[in-house]
């Protein structure tokens, strides 16, 4: 099969054939140039890349670490906010068996207040009251 012109003229020369080739060497030549310096420079940034990763690692490691010491320390907290509660419900039992003392207390020193009271009164009456 001969070797035609596009444009559907006459077969090409060797020359023109040979021209043809050499223009297709040397794009394919500029082709390789520009691959070439694209790897070249992902090389770098993989390189960058592995540098990253490796801080991210240590990063997560160490974040790791703190979430393991959050978790240990809200154990503690819903520890202590049961010994909280444990408290809170034995003060409630203290306050209230002090309100039932002081309504005792408060019942059983009513006649001596009211005693108190008259004899305030007797007293006044009969001019043994405070001076001022």
């Amino acid at each position: 099969m001969a070797d035609q012109d596009p444009r559907g003229g006459a077969p090409r020369t060797g020359r023109q054939r040979l021209r043809k080739l050499t223009q297709a060497a040397l794009t394919a030549d500029e082709t390789v140039d520009q691959v070439e310096g694209i790897l070249g420079g992902m090389g770098a940034t993989l390189e960058s890349l592995n540098t990253t990763m490796g801080s991210m690692d240590s990063t997560l490691g160490s974040f790791d670490g703190s979430l393991a010491r959050v978790s240990e320390t809200m154990d503690r907290v819903d520890v202590m906010s049961d010994r909280a509660d444990q408290l809170m419900t034995r003060l409630e039992a203290i306050v209230s068996r002090v309100e039932r003392i002081v309504g005792v207390v408060d019942t059983a020193l009513a006649p001596v207040s009211a005693v108190e009271s008259v004899g305030r009164g007797v007293a006044g009456m009969l001019g043994l009251g405070r001076r001022e």
